[in-house]
């Protein structure tokens, strides 16, 4: 038996997944039509830490879940499947940590628990940032390159790469996406301190088993279409358009929010398993 240290992803049934072709060569241009076929092809959901369970990070368990499943996950699971599958094709891939600043009030100071990846493309100087795992209408749709003054135009996104003020010893990065309006928006900060593995495993447990924790007590579940951006927060769905167009409305009882998984999202709870009410 293949233990989850040795397990080799199965590219061909990864590529299916998120339903790309093309020549398997780290290239740019790999880089940025991979990237945006996961983001576009794997919705963002905690269904397991709602339901009351620790997701696995381990290889064999997220190709089950993500590929085979037809499950979507979030950063940690999302990201250590599209860094398997870059180190397959040929990447050089390292794991970050963001502090998510989206959202946060002035003073606060949030853990760093987000997942993203730093990707080398063989044969070119500039690094990338790579994040298919971030459950915002200001994620990522293709990476941007990891140099000062960075940005990018990942239509309908616009990002950026800013150095807010930092008293620490390595450079701060902040990624920030164009909001409505044009105002530019921080989505989270983060160095390029390298983590491991293992690192992500506490922060995944700590995500989703404290009480205090969003992702333990309320169900998010995002998709990003190819004209439009699905989020459902807690029976709260919205969908906007990228017109600008914007769809809220409150889902009745746990068995619409099932059938809005369904239909919306294109997933289905375990077997047996049944949302809180």
């Amino acid at each position: 038996m293949t233990s989850d240290q040795e397990h080799v992803l199965d590219l061909d049934a990864y590529l299916a997944r998120i339903g790309w072709s093309g020549e398997r060569r780290p290239t740019v241009a790999v880089l940025r039509s991979v990237h945006r076929a996961h983001a576009l092809g794997i919705p963002f959901e905690n269904l397991d830490p709602v339901l009351g369970t620790v997701p696995s990070l381990a290889p064999a368990d997220l190709e089950a879940k993500l590929v085979r499943g037809g499950r979507g996950g979030y950063c940690y699971e999302q990201n250590t499947l599209l860094t398997a599958a870059l180190r397959a094709l040929g990447f050089e891939v390292t794991l970050l940590c963001a502090r998510v600043v989206l959202g946060a009030r002035p003073g606060d100071v949030r853990p760093r628990t987000h997942m993203l990846m730093r990707v080398g493309v063989p044969g070119e100087t500039t690094p990338y940032l790579a994040d298919v795992g971030f459950g915002a209408r200001g994620s990522l749709l293709e990476p941007i390159a990891l140099v000062t003054g960075a940005e990018l135009r990942d239509a309908p996104r616009h990002h950026r790469l800013v150095h807010p003020p930092h008293d620490g010893p390595l450079e701060l990065w902040e990624l920030q996406a164009e909001a409505d309006g044009g105002v530019w928006e921080a989505q989270y900060a983060f160095t390029v301190e390298p983590f491991e593995a293992p690192d992500f495993e506490v922060v995944n447990w700590h995500i989703a088993t404290n009480p205090r924790s969003p992702f333990a007590r309320l169900l998010y579940v995002q998709r990003t279409t190819e004209d439009a951006h699905l989020a459902l927060s807690g029976r709260t769905l919205v969908v906007t358009s990228d017109d600008g167009g914007r769809e809220e409305r409150e889902l009745a009882d746990v068995a619409e929010v099932e059938r809005v998984l369904a239909d919306a999202f294109a997933i289905r709870l375990p077997e047996g398993a049944r949302l809180p009410e």
